[in-house]
């Protein structure tokens, strides 16, 4: 695949996937356009909001234009790791009338999860999903078992509702390429969603892509040539936010307590290489990762108790950071 289809085909399927589906979510063009650039980037995903904002109808839909296996666990206090990942169980071999541990595989193994209010199930089975997010594959009675590639978690959590939640540790949150804020519709938008659900006909998308074109649009993305400027801007923004440090900007040592790691760094350039490849544009710019910014480093600050005190939130510590990083 050379540069100029490279650029056509994710062009196409990125204006495909938004057509087909806008049949079924309305509006929220800003979340649909994180969620594409992650999937070609290869990325999961955490998209917070407030119950009724069709997360989950949302990453349902994005199955189903997707030709993909899709599984969805609904995480709960009483879930198990095992519930998750699938356990041994003792089998009959009917050939040597001996009994044998045989596998049997949980619902994280298909190409895009959901990970329902994935805040609602201990720390245990939260843990669960690490070694499947982060190497795609599952260790079970000392065997490792390869994921179905590609292989994205898409999670939801409600952000205001934090009683018997068990918040996820921060070296969970690092593996989600993207923290996605999903907000309340505008009015003629709320008008639509109200007419196109209370009626008769029900919207059906077509699939798009199937998984070998997702991995060869995943590869193209990789392949993406940048230049050193736009790589040490996004590793810029990141050593930025690292408090103690020579390269922390002001509103770090004011209003954090940990910074983002180097996978920060290599998310905002990552997909800022898909979002280039969406937009129709050969190589990123500067601005491609400026644009990534708030999605990428919100779930990886940890603010301390002076931005508590003064309700300084992380959007606006991220929009400090931007500004004291000049493009």
């Amino acid at each position: 695949m050379d540069s100029n289809d490279r650029i056509d085909g994710l062009v196409r399927a990125g204006g495909d996937l938004r057509t087909e589906i806008g049949k079924v979510i309305v509006g929220q063009d800003r979340v649909i356009e994180e969620l594409l650039v992650a999937l070609f980037a290869g990325g999961h995903v955490l998209l917070e909001g407030v119950p009724g904002l069709a997360k989950t109808l949302l990453i349902s839909t994005l199955a189903r234009v997707l030709d993909l296996s899709f599984s969805r666990i609904q995480f709960t206090p009483d879930l198990m790791p095992g519930d998750i990942t699938g356990s041994e169980v003792l089998d009959d071999d009917a050939s040597t009338g001996q009994r044998v541990f045989r596998f049997i595989k949980g619902p994280v193994f298909a190409n895009v999860v959901l990970a329902d209010e994935i805040n609602r199930t201990p720390p245990k089975t939260q843990a669960a999903l690490l070694q499947a997010m982060q190497e795609r594959m599952v260790t079970a009675g000392g065997k490792s078992h390869e994921l179905p590639p590609p292989f994205f978690v898409l999670a939801t959590q409600n952000p205001i509702e934090q009683e018997g939640t068990y918040p996820l540790p921060e070296a969970q949150l690092d593996r989600f390429m993207f923290n996605v804020l999903i907000d309340y519709p505008e009015t003629e938008e709320e008008v639509a969603i109200v007419e196109n659900t209370t009626g008769v006909h029900e919207a059906t998308p077509e699939v798009v892509l199937g998984a070998a074109e997702v991995l060869a649009f995943q590869d193209a993305v990789h392949r993406v040539p940048v230049a050193e400027n736009v790589t040490r801007h996004a590793v810029a923004l990141a050593r930025a936010t690292r408090v103690g440090s020579a390269d922390a900007v002001r509103p770090a040592q004011e209003y954090l307590a940990w910074g983002a790691g180097p996978r920060a760094a290599q998310c905002l350039l990552l997909g800022a290489k898909a979002r280039a490849l969406l937009q129709g544009r050969p190589t990123p710019d500067i601005a491609d990762v400026r644009a990534l910014a708030h999605p990428v480093l919100r779930h990886r600050l940890v603010s301390n108790f002076h931005a508590e005190a003064e309700e300084v939130d992380k959007e606006r510590i991220v929009e400090m950071l931007l500004d004291e990083v000049p493009a």
